[in-house]
């Protein structure tokens, strides 16, 4: 087993990859950028290293810095968490050069599953149902034409190396075509660095559900069964349900099924996510492969009882799958609602500041995922995620009855957050009837903001939080750290929590 591993991210992923480390008794190293100075991964961490200036490109991106002090300190493995450079195949190329184990999947997998195309191209080639559309680039707007006269309207143009909704377009008429396919491109090459694109059949009103897989070198592969995960604002994921209760038992054999084919055929190891769009009429189809932890990671550990992050690191230190995937089960429904620093009603403008109070949820099934504290400065350099609320119940019914509780409990003060918007959520006769599908927030909740949408809502903290705020007083230099330091392990008398 590993003696140390760094970490290679920040906020609440960072975090929770120093408590698996905690638990394998494995020395944990975070890293920080100038803005991240004082952060919690940091304080958390058994030592602790800065690697640039605020900028992730300066720091959480700068592959050399990362190198050199990995080297320097005698790092055995990196984990890249999530985002940054978990999902760049030639930082792990650079990674075996240098005798350093990256936990996750060779640069091989992450690479050919990095290009949409490509990865379309082994889907269809294994039997595993991909959306209708090209398996190649397009190369000629006259090729595009026969594609889209092909398959019909409406069809979307996506980037080949992409994700995250950039580089994506919807076509509703070939009138549209031309400049669609310009804009891809133009937004594909600023995004990724490749203007590539390709045409997919759009599928109206589908669900997005994705099958979370586990893989060893020694050729062992299983499924921890399947998530939810149609809850999106512009194409990014806000909640996140295990099991989907929108499929029966033989649609979820099917998907797992192909999921693990989808694994094999990329000779795949670690931890992976298969994503499928699943729509009206029971057909699924392969949208990607996410080459990483996701962020949504929590819900499937809590209907399962597996601690992925552990399993990752098990698997790149040689060990083999002690998990039998007969003697897996799901136990309950979990659903995560993650926390962004943002102002709801102004576009979802990122909201920047110092935590002046936090105040976290508990009881039975509840579990918190963060990256911050009282007086945790939230800045512009990063995703806006603060944290995660992950709750656990019986069966559906009772996690969203223990996560409307848990949001009641939940008080951050000092910045805005979407916090008060699940309300509207949880609340919400398809979200609880399960009629709703990926496109449920853009078309039912958008146009309801600024304001409109707080009509509905039982419960609204705007003013307990204002008067918080202005009456707790803070003394900043409590919490100053210092740098480049190596902690007492498990001297948890020395961090601030609130």
């Amino acid at each position: 087993m590993f003696k140390k591993i760094l970490i290679a991210n920040r906020g609440e992923i960072a975090v929770r990859i120093v408590k698996a480390c905690r638990e394998l008794n494995i020395t944990s190293v975070a890293i920080y950028s100038d803005a991240d100075k004082d952060s919690l991964h940091v304080r958390v961490a058994d030592e602790a290293y800065r690697v640039g200036e605020s900028k992730a490109t300066e720091s959480y991106l700068n592959v050399n810095n990362i190198i050199n002090l990995s080297k320097k300190i005698s790092v055995d493995a990196i984990h890249p968490g999530y985002g940054f450079l978990s999902e760049n195949s030639e930082f792990i190329e650079e990674l075996n050069k240098n005798g350093i184990k990256f936990i996750g999947p060779s640069s091989d997998s992450v690479s050919l599953m990095g290009n949409k195309t490509a990865a379309r191209t082994l889907m269809k080639r294994n039997g595993v149902p991909i959306v209708p559309g090209t398996t190649e680039p397009i190369n000629s707007y006259e090729g595009a034409k026969k594609i889209v006269k092909e398959i019909g309207l409406p069809v979307m143009i996506k980037a080949s190396a992409g994700g995250g909704g950039k580089g994506m377009r919807k076509v509703n008429s070939t009138d549209e075509l031309k400049d669609a396919i310009m804009r891809a491109q133009n937004e594909a090459q600023n995004s990724f660095g490749s203007s590539e694109v390709y045409i997919e059949k759009f599928i109206e009103n589908p669900k997005h559900v994705e099958v979370q897989i586990l893989a060893d070198e020694h050729n062992n592969y299983i499924h921890l069964f399947e998530r939810e995960c149609s809850i999106q604002r512009r194409h990014q994921k806000i909640i996140e349900e295990a099991p989907c209760s929108s499929i029966n038992q033989e649609l979820r054999n099917q998907i797992t099924k192909a999921a693990i084919e989808a694994a094999k055929a990329c000779k795949y190891y670690n931890a992976g996510t298969i994503e499928f769009l699943y729509d009206q009429k029971d057909n699924f189809y392969f949208l990607e492969m996410n080459t990483r932890l996701q962020v949504e990671h929590p819900v499937t550990e809590m209907i399962t009882g597996i601690d992925i992050v552990k399993e990752q690191i098990k698997i790149t230190a040689g060990e083999k799958l002690t998990i039998k995937q007969d003697k897996l089960k799901i136990f309950g429904n979990a659903i995560e609602c993650r926390i962004y620093a943002e102002d709801v009603d102004n576009n979802f403008s990122p909201s920047i500041g110092k935590i002046l109070h936090h105040r976290l949820p508990s009881g039975p099934g509840i579990r918190v995922e963060r990256g911050i504290d009282v007086l945790s400065e939230v800045s512009v350099y990063y995703d806006p995620i603060l944290s995660k609320i992950i709750t656990w119940g019986n069966n559906r019914e009772e996690a969203i009855i223990r996560m409307k509780r848990a949001l009641s409990e939940y008080q951050i003060a000092g910045i805005k957050t979407n916090i008060n918007s699940f309300y509207w959520i949880l609340d919400h006769p398809k979200f609880l009837d399960l009629s709703f599908d990926n496109n449920f927030i853009d078309n039912q909740f958008l146009p309801l903001t600024p304001n409109k949408w707080r009509k509905d809502i039982k419960l609204d903290y705007k003013n307990i939080v204002a008067i918080l705020g202005a009456v707790i007083k803070t003394n900043e230099k409590s919490l100053k750290t210092s740098k480049n330091y190596v902690s007492d392990k498990n001297n948890w008398e020395s961090l601030k929590y609130e």
